[in-house]
């Protein structure tokens, strides 16, 4: 409202400072004061003669041409002057003074949207809405960190994202200014590493590999980090290295580990062996047990893999631990119905197509 009243009052300032002088009387044009003058010069020029600063014909060719002046000025004396209309010009500055206000109204009301409430600071602060696509939540993102490059936090949010839209170089230059601005580590050193493995079509390159090198230096238990220096070993043709490693981490993995049935598949296929099914301390404890005992325990870890994946049906590597699980022991026609439940529960694509490639390992069919 204060906004409005100063706008209004602005508006009938400029109008009065234009129409005002419509209001006023114009003043004569002439009042007899013009031929007065001309008659005090006519003397002047008499008393110039009598002293003799000017000559007989000088004074008579000024006196010729103040005296056509003077019957100039005495007609338009003699003129009936115009008189304006002061009460028109009145009327006239009212009216434009009422009508402008009433005009841009009338213009602005249904062109306009005077019920529009004002967009205030925080508004615009706010965090943006989640619901809008993807691609345009990361384009806010990037247009924020060209303002702020040195953002850490920013690039550790849009590292990831990049590297699920597929725009691999985007990501491998995010990871790296996340770690120059966010700190080092190992996983962001591994996925790094795993970004420009992406780059190159699946192969470890000398720069990947030295990224997951740096990462295994800072963790020597990363996951991500040893699954790819096994990887780069495979690749190199050194599959007794590439297994050892491999056999390492599921020895030292906890059992339950999401990436156990990506690095067993592995091992199989530079002929590895068996892996161990249980880490360390589970097989350390299962050494005194009896056959029977064993068998138990090893089926209980099996059932609660069972009932927790009926609770959480979306999760692609818990299925396959449990259908290799069922593989293991024997039990093929579980580990086919466990297949069957989990190709039911798992409703993504991309996650289905990951569950038909882990279990082509297996030997079932279909």
């Amino acid at each position: 409202m204060t906004l409005w009243f100063v706008f209004a009052v602005m508006t009938a300032a400029a109008i009065f400072a234009v129409l005002l002088p419509l209001g006023l009387g114009a003043r004569n044009a002439s009042d007899g004061r013009e031929a007065a003058v001309y008659k005090d010069q006519l003397a002047e020029i008499e008393r110039d003669v009598e002293t003799g600063l000017i000559g007989k014909v000088e004074a008579e060719a000024a006196r010729v041409e103040i005296g056509r002046r003077l019957l100039a000025a005495a007609d338009q004396e003699n003129e009936p002057s115009a008189k304006p209309s002061v009460g028109l010009r009145r009327v006239a500055a009212v009216l434009a003074l009422i009508g402008v206000p009433i005009v841009a109204l009338a213009v602005y009301l249904p062109l306009g949207s005077p019920q529009l409430p004002d967009f205030p600071l925080t508004a615009r602060a706010k965090p943006a809405d989640g619901s809008q696509p993807l691609e345009n939540l990361v384009s806010q993102v990037e247009q924020h960190l060209q303002k702020n490059p040195t953002d850490g936090r920013g690039w550790t949010v849009l590292a990831p994202v990049l590297a699920r839209l597929g725009r691999t170089e985007d990501a491998i230059r995010a990871y790296r200014n996340m770690i120059n601005y966010a700190g080092d580590g190992a996983a962001k050193r591994a996925d790094l590493g795993e970004v420009m493995t992406a780059a190159a079509g699946g192969v470890v390159t000398a720069e990947a590999k030295a990224e997951f090198e740096r990462g295994h230096a800072l963790d020597a238990d990363e996951p991500k980090a040893n699954y790819y220096l096994g990887l780069a070993a495979e690749q190199d043709g050194r599959k007794d290295d590439a297994a050892t490693i491999w056999r390492a981490m599921l020895s030292k993995g906890p059992a339950d580990a999401p990436w156990r049935p990506l690095v067993v598949a592995a091992l199989a296929r530079v002929g590895g062996g068996e892996a161990p099914a249980l880490p360390n301390e589970a097989m350390a404890a299962a050494k005194d047990m009896s056959a029977d005992d064993r068998d138990a325990m090893i089926r209980g870890m099996v059932d609660r893999l069972a009932t927790r994946l009926k609770q959480n049906g979306d999760d692609v590597e818990g299925w396959l631990r449990l259908v290799r699980a069922y593989v293991v022991m024997g039990d093929l026609d579980k580990a086919k119905s466990a297949l069957s439940d989990a190709r039911q529960a798992v409703k993504d694509a991309e996650r289905l197509r990951q569950l038909n490639e882990g279990v082509k390992t297996f030997g079932l069919d279909g």
